[in-house]
C-alpha cells in the first residue's frame, strides 16, 4: 500500500509541475494507457506461467 502511495503523490506532484510549466501530459489518452499497462501485465504472467510449463 506504501509503494501505491508513493507512486501516486508522485503522479501529482509530477502533474502539478507540468501544469505550472503550462506543458501537455506526457501520457496516452485514458484507455489506451490502461490498455497499454493490461497488456504489460498479461505479458508478464504468461510469461510466468509459459516458463512454469516448458521449465525455461
Amino acid at each position: 500500500m506504501k509503494t501505491i502511495l508513493i507512486a501516486t503523490l508522485t503522479g501529482f506532484i509530477v502533474g502539478l509541475v507540468f501544469a505550472f510549466l503550462k506543458l501537455p501530459i506526457p501520457a496516452p489518452p485514458a484507455f489506451a494507457g490502461i490498455a497499454g499497462i493490461m497488456g504489460i501485465y498479461l505479458g508478464f504472467k504468461a510469461y510466468a506461467w509459459l516458463s512454469g510449463y516448458l521449465s525455461l
